[in-house]
């Protein structure tokens, strides 16, 4: 029987009518020359796996280092299997790593225990293993059946893709058309490998069937359709009488399985046992194959494989005591013609063999294991333990419940349903598995122990709409009253089952959940169940637990108090890469203006999620960084992110968080005089929220309403918004948002004669002790009295005093209305030049951030100090240094602050001051007078690279 590398003239020897594609390939990988990344795909038997190995052999002959790994069906549910297979030749490597990338590799290969690991820091460590074992030489790695791989090991295989060009790496991975998600597929650059064209095709098959009939030729010819394994392996199954009317290809991988079933009935039974055995294990482990053969009925050795290996249906690779299948349809062949107590015991046998490895071990035990069986379903859950506390969440929600298959009818059954529900509905973002697995916990008995899990991932669901009784329509979120009943009610019966301890994971994560739902419920009845179970907690609640108490819950009153415990928490995140820790401590730190400390492990979440990882981690992260984008002034990320989570929260149907994206798209552009724009999207939040009881997302709708009135300048319109989320005079108990719009409130009230109201504000906020929640609030307190002030002296102190605020001026939008607003004070006063002092800074500021109505009124006033606008005289740079008048030019030709401080290596803050001073110089008020007062300005140039 002739061999199955596809399009291969004889052993050794080219492929046929395969140049051009191992041209580029190579071209593509840039092995010797910086690396690079490529997936082949294309139908079974198209021959990917034969330019797999032609690539591979011609690296090798060239002193690389190759590494090879292939997906197997029967494993793609045991999560990091495929790194497993890749990396397990190359432990010893591992100690020359640091030792936080050790770590988690180790961790993640099952090798160590520990917290879970952040898929960002274990692809990190992958690719910095990849680069200490090559030790400065070409390295490839080839993957071939990626669509087998399991889903954690393929997210870090396309991080490794993506970043393998300049490190001298080549990446090289092998799928059938169409059998990866889109999101898989989209993380590698792609190369459809086509069929042989018809001479290579007619030259294949004459070379290696010079004796067969005209019309059985052209009659293979046309049903192969160019397949060089098509061609190579269905001649001799046609009978030699066939005519060329015959047909002999009904459907081609079927049929090409079927004849390599052929010749796997007719090896010695010894033989095909081993190759099951192979098939199932999947990583080629010979030491692990020669432990279960010895286990399995009729106990052989690897001599088994001689029949094998001279059929050409497996290679050996001696060096790394390895066993590859030659094609992938061999390795389902032999899976398929098994019968299915054979496949049982095959897999009984590995269970045994690989007992020391207690996932992968509890895994076939779970396949070979036909009736309910509480001790091995309570293997798999203790496999699921390990692999959830591995980062993998997905893989453990896949195990759970394959656990509760094998769970006799009855509570544990209920409890491992029930704890998969909430892994799908808290963090993979699998919300519809999620549903239907509640629906078959609740089947199997009454609720017990698994209440909780039960209750939260119920609550999770009903608040995105995804549980009838919600109350909510079909396109949104779900009834926030609803889930707060649902899920206090199975807390509170913890209570009777003596269950309120600290270390009880399940009954944490249900508060930290409740705590979402008090959030948005914002009112205190809510938070009071919150509260009760804190207090019970023994011996006592976790600190994040407490901080989300006071900073979370009612901000303006207890939000200072928790700065202490916020401190130690944020100071861990350098070392944290649980995603559930940082995005907790994130949520801990949003009303007390700190989430600046949660950035960078903010972003470790976001590329994680990009990569494949949780889903609602991926979106509360977003979260996090939209909210601080726009206080900082990074308005273009904060709505490009915002795009990018409102399309996560489609895809993964958490619409209940869907109106957090909607705020920052509604307020950046009524910041930026998008008016009508702002506040139909705002009014659209509004809507929903009062559907579906959540106040809190009105909340910051009519925050988002505020500032496009303020901006457009109807300050009637914007009192009425920010006196929604709570009346001027107070501010209102468990309604965190009522600090954001406080100063909003007090300028409205001042410009639409309200006056008194807006001072009885100022006087809520002073008691509150706004000043000690932030440097944002202790400087927008200040100027909020300054406004309401009617002695000029006053009220220009306070003004001083709020722009003397240490960090204020990080706040870049509010820092330029403050300064906004004093300069008004100034000019009225008739202290002119420092009013233009503070008009030109907030001009810039504004200008920078694209706040076109606050330009306008900025100004103004500047043009009401008498500065007016100049000709087209050039002669007014005279005077202007070389570094000021190359500023001047990157402004005027478009740039922004930031884009001129990249381009000139100097801070934004440090351009805006040098702008001010330049306006001054030339008598103008903005940027878009700069091309009239230097004359024709050059296009940019491009940096290089």
């Amino acid at each position: 029987m002739g061999g199955v590398e596809a399009g291969v003239l004889g052993d050794g020897g080219p492929l046929v009518g395969r140049d051009g594609d191992l041209r580029l390939v190579r071209e593509r990988l840039g092995i010797g020359a910086g690396g690079g990344a490529l997936l082949l795909v294309g139908q079974a038997g198209v021959g990917k796996s034969a330019v797999l190995d032609a690539v591979a052999t011609a690296a090798l002959a060239d002193g690389a280092r190759v590494f090879r790994a292939s997906g197997v069906e029967f494993e793609a549910d045991c999560g990091y299997s495929g790194l497993n297979q890749i990396l397990f030749p190359h432990l010893s490597a591992l100690e020359q790593l640091d030792a936080a990338l050790r770590d988690a590799l180790r961790v993640v290969l099952g090798f160590d225990s520990g917290p879970p690991p952040g898929q960002l820091l274990v692809s990190n460590a992958v690719l910095r293993l990849l680069q200490t074992v090559a030790g400065g030489q070409p390295l490839l790695l080839v993957v071939d059946d990626l669509h087998w791989v399991d889903p954690a090991s393929t997210a870090v295989l396309g991080f490794v893709a993506r970043r393998v060009t300049g490190l001298g790496v080549g990446f090289v991975a092998a799928a059938r058309s169409g059998e990866l998600g889109p999101r898989e597929a989209a993380a590698f650059p792609t190369y459809e490998l086509p069929p042989l064209d018809d001479e290579s095709a007619a030259r294949l098959l004459a070379d290696r069937f010079p004796g067969l009939g005209r019309g059985v030729r052209r009659r293979l010819l046309a049903e192969a359709g160019g397949n060089p394994l098509a061609l190579l392996e269905l001649p001799p199954a046609v009978p030699a009488a066939a005519s060329a009317d015959c047909p002999v290809v009904p459907a081609l991988s079927r049929r090409l399985e079927t004849l390599f079933g052929a010749r796997i009935a007719r090896l010695p039974a010894a033989s095909r046992q081993l190759l099951l055995l192979a098939a199932l294990e999947g990583t080629g482990d010979l030491a692990v194959l020669q432990a279960a053969a010895r286990r399995a009925e009729g106990s052989y050795g690897l001599d088994a494989l001689g029949p094998v290996e001279r059929d050409r249906l497996v290679d050996i690779e001696e060096g790394l005591q390895r066993l590859r299948f030659r094609h992938p349809l061999i390795r389902s062949a032999v899976v398929t013609h098994a019968l299915s107590g054979e496949r049982r015991a095959a897999h009984a046998a590995l269970a045994q063999a690989l007992a020391d490895r207690p996932e992968r071990g509890a895994w076939h035990l779970g396949e070979a294991t036909l009736e309910p069986d509480e001790e091995v379903a309570a293997l798999l859950e203790h496999a699921a333990g390990l692999t959830l506390r591995r980062g993998d969440a997905a893989g453990a929600m896949r195990t759970l419940i394959r656990a509760a298959d094998l769970s006799p009818e009855g509570p544990n059954r209920r409890r491992r349903l029930a704890e998969a529900a909430y892994l799908g509905a808290e963090s993979t973002g699998e919300l519809t598995s999620a549903r239907q697995l509640l629906d078959d916990a609740r089947q199997a008995g009454p609720e017990g122990e698994d209440s909780l899990h039960s209750a939260t991932a119920s609550a999770l669901l009903v608040l995105n709409g995804d549980v009838p009784g919600g109350g909510g329509d079909v396109g949104g979120g779900g009834d926030v009253g609803a889930a707060h009943r649902l899920l206090t009610t199975a807390i509170e019966s913890a209570a009777g089952a003596h269950r309120y301890r600290a270390d009880d994971k399940a009954l944490v994560d249900a508060l930290h959940v409740l705590a979402v739902i008090c959030f948005f419920g914002a009112h205190p009845d809510l938070w009071r169940s919150y509260d009760r179970a804190l207090e019970r907690l023994t011996p006592e609640p976790p600190a994040i637990l407490t901080v989300l108490g006071r900073t979370f819950a009612d901000p303006a009153r207890t939000g200072a108090a928790a700065h202490g415990q916020l401190d130690a928490l944020t100071a861990a995140l350098g070392e944290e890469a649980d995603p559930v820790l940082i995005t907790r401590v994130g949520t801990g730190a949003l009303y007390l203006d700190r989430l600046g400390e949660v950035r960078e492990a903010a972003w470790q979440v976001v590329r994680a999620g990009r990569e494949g990882g949780p889903a609602r981690r991926h979106l509360s992260s977003l979260i996090h960084l939209c909210l601080e984008d726009y206080l900082t002034g990074r308005w273009d990320e904060a709505l490009h992110l915002a795009g990018e989570a409102l399309r996560a929260c489609e895809e993964h149907g958490y619409r209940a968080f869907a109106w957090y994206f909607l705020f920052i798209r509604s307020i950046v552009l009524g910041a930026r005089g998008h008016t009508e724009e702002s506040l139909a999207t705002a009014g659209h939040v509004i809507d929903w929220a009062a559907r579906h009881g959540a106040p809190c997302a009105a909340h910051y709708a009519h925050h988002a309403a505020a500032v496009a009135a303020l901006g457009s300048g109807d300050f009637a319109l914007a009192y009425r918004h920010a006196d929604a989320v709570s009346p001027a005079g107070t501010l209102a108990s468990h309604v965190p948002h009522a600090l954001w719009v406080a100063a909003h409130l007090v300028e409205a009230g001042v410009r639409c004669d309200r006056r008194e109201e807006a001072a009885a504000h100022v006087r809520a906020m002073r008691e509150a002790g706004l000043g000690a929640v932030s440097s944002r609030h202790a400087m927008l307190l200040e100027a909020s009295a300054a406004l309401c002030s009617d002695d000029d002296r006053e009220a220009l102190r306070l003004f001083a005093l709020a722009l003397d605020t240490p960090g204020g001026d990080r706040w870049r939008f509010d820092h330029a209305r403050v300064r906004l607003a004093y300069g008004e004070r100034l000019r009225r006063v008739r202290s002119t030049t420092e009013a233009r002092d503070h008009l030109g800074a907030a001009l810039a500021m504004f200008e920078d951030l694209g706040a076109r109505p606050w330009v306008e009124r900025a100004r103004n006033e500047l043009q009401a100090t008498g500065l007016s606008r100049p000709g087209p005289d050039a002669s007014n740079t005279r005077g202007l240094s070389a570094q000021k008048l190359e500023i001047a030019r990157l402004a005027a030709s478009g740039l922004t602050n930031k884009q001129i401080a990249d381009r000139l290596f100097i801070s934004h803050r440090t351009v805006g001051a040098h702008l001010y001073q330049i306006y001054e110089k030339l008598g103008i008020t903005s940027r878009t007078m700069l091309r009239d007062a230097l004359g024709p300005v050059p296009e940019p140039p491009q940096r290089a690279g």
